[in-house]
């Protein structure tokens, strides 16, 4: 009763259009599948959105020939998994490849077939299974070891390749009665933003932040001297992984892009380090 679905599915819609390139790539997968993009869909960035019940092949594709799972279909899209810890943990630890390599890999039979797989993941869950842990306004009936094995189903290197981790709370009856209507508008506009900033990062870089490698985001990303320390201090006491630190700095450098900020300060770090969640 958050909205975090419905938000999930506004996301596309802030996406920039496909260009050329993409989206012949995207007809092509298509085609594979035996499904025509229509010319309205052309440049639309494809959303997937795979029930919680699909299997491993479903998701990351298989059989004999091998064909594309859901991750391919959402290239250059978004993927969409609600209800994230409803999937089998097997299937979930399929997607910590193509999550990072932007591609899949299919064996079968003697038969090797890569497919592409650059797609953004958004996945949406509840603090426990019967929704209401943390509520402040209704009563949990989930006992402490039935939430552990329900949040158990998420490893820690699945997660640490989730960017941003956001707690939704609930709304209430009187603010879902203030909520304003106007969404078009509202997304239009962060959409222009979206497409200036993603321009920028090309100019400056030749890529988004999402795919710079890990030494030119360590070039790109330039610290301030207290932001140096803190992050310093923050590592230490949070055992951030490799690949979290990574990451970490993709999200801060996106923030002070964002706040047309050429260095990345201590705040913008802070607040970088806000959307990884402990669950």
């Amino acid at each position: 009763g958050s909205g975090k679905t419905m938000l999930a599915k506004r996301f596309i819609t802030l996406l920039p259009d496909l260009n050329d390139e993409d989206a012949l790539e995207c007809a092509a997968i298509n085609s594979i599948v035996g499904r025509a993009r229509t010319l309205k869909e052309w440049r639309v960035p494809p959303l997937r959105a795979p029930h919680h019940t699909a299997s491993s092949m479903a998701l990351v594709g298989g059989g004999n020939p091998p064909r594309p799972g859901e991750i391919t279909l959402a290239h250059k899209g978004v993927l969409f998994l609600d209800e994230l810890p409803e999937f089998n943990k097997s299937v979930l630890e399929t997607l910590r490849e193509p999550l990072e390599s932007g591609h899949i890999c299919i064996s079968r039979a003697g038969m090797q077939t890569e497919y592409p797989a650059d797609f953004q993941l958004i996945a949406a869950m509840n603090p426990c299974p019967c929704g209401q842990a943390g509520n402040p306004q209704a009563q949990c009936v989930c006992s402490p070891p039935f939430i552990q094995r329900y949040l158990h189903k998420l490893s820690a290197p699945f997660l640490d390749r989730i960017d941003l981790q956001v707690h939704v709370q609930a709304l209430s009856s009187k603010e879902l009665l203030e909520s304003s209507c106007e969404v078009e508008p509202e997304s239009f506009k962060l959409r222009q933003q979206v497409t200036v900033l993603r321009l920028r990062q090309i100019k400056r870089q030749g890529v988004i932040n999402a795919h710079l490698s890990p030494k030119d985001a360590e070039r790109v990303c330039m610290l301030t001297s207290d932001s140096k320390e803190f992050l310093s201090r923050a590592l230490a006491k949070l055992k951030l992984s490799a690949r979290a630190y990574q990451r970490l700095l993709k999200v801060a450098r996106t923030i002070a892009d964002i706040n047309n900020e050429q260095e990345v300060s201590k705040r913008t770090l802070q607040q970088a380090l806000s959307f990884k969640q402990t669950l």
